[in-house]
């Protein structure tokens, strides 16, 4: 099963802070047998949010979102998901019990300022789950299959964690997923015609190659590779097999095995 990823922040498209969401994200699901299917990075632009969102609604691809669910005025997200799904936003009451807690441990009275602006981060589209945030309960949401966290790594991860946990546990080491991989001593150009037969003659095998900068012993070097799922797996070995044979045919005088995590 496959994901997507929307990391939402001008602070990550400035630079002024380093993303961390897609290395996690593309881990957290690797370890469950899963995948990440896309990765968007968007500013806190709510019309190009509103935009994006509805797309993401459109497409019904199980989607995680980080960012912009706070309660300041650069933050869109929250909004602009109840935008894109022609909702109104509505106070979730369980979200709302928990932020009267954590503003009374602030020692913020509930008629107080700063508790009215923390309880706009109880607000979400109308018929939102929840989606419990153990660092500081500050719950994020869900609906349509598109899970709201934090921008923080420390809230989000384990949110996201738990949200395959809960939700897609039974899906998860459902479909074997295979790859094997060779850095060679040949250009691209001399393979894309082997890549394009292996793929028409073993269905469902899938070929890549990935250029990189050659040694001083070295004029070409290109990491080459075939990748299978589910029941094409069975003709990965067999593929690979005439993927040599045809690299030495092409005048590969290297071919060394990589790890088998591409």
């Amino acid at each position: 099963m496959s994901f997507s990823l929307i990391i939402i922040g001008d602070e990550i498209l400035h630079s002024s802070r380093q993303d961390k969401h897609f290395a996690f994200f593309k881990q957290l699901l690797k370890e469950r047998g899963l995948l990440l299917d896309s990765v968007q990075y968007l500013p806190d632009n709510r019309q190009l949010l509103v935009h994006r969102l509805r797309q993401s609604f459109a497409e019904g691809l199980p989607t995680f979102v980080t960012g912009g669910i706070g309660s300041t005025p650069d933050d869109h997200t929250r909004q602009a998901a109840a935008e894109a799904l022609g909702l109104p936003l509505a106070l979730h009451p369980q979200a709302a019990a928990n932020i009267e807690v954590v503003s009374l441990k602030h020692g913020d009275s509930l008629g107080s300022i700063g508790h009215q602006i923390r309880l706009r981060m109880a607000e979400f589209p109308q018929g939102s789950g929840l989606l419990p945030n153990p660092y500081n309960n500050i719950a994020g949401f869900s609906i349509r299959e598109h899970y709201f966290l934090p921008g923080f790594p420390v809230m989000a991860q384990p949110m996201a964690a738990w949200v395959l946990d809960e939700y897609y546990a039974h899906l998860q080491h459902q479909t074997e997923r295979r790859s094997v991989s060779a850095w060679i001593d040949l250009p691209e150009s001399r393979i894309s015609a082997l890549m394009a037969d292996i793929e028409q003659h073993y269905p469902g095998i899938r070929s890549f190659s990935l250029p990189a900068t050659p040694t001083t012993q070295q004029r070409y070097r290109l990491l080459f590779g075939l990748k299978a799922e589910g029941e094409a797996c069975s003709r990965l070995d067999a593929a690979w097999q005439t993927a040599e044979a045809g690299l030495k045919k092409q005048g590969a005088t290297q071919i060394e095995l990589a790890p088998e995590d591409v």
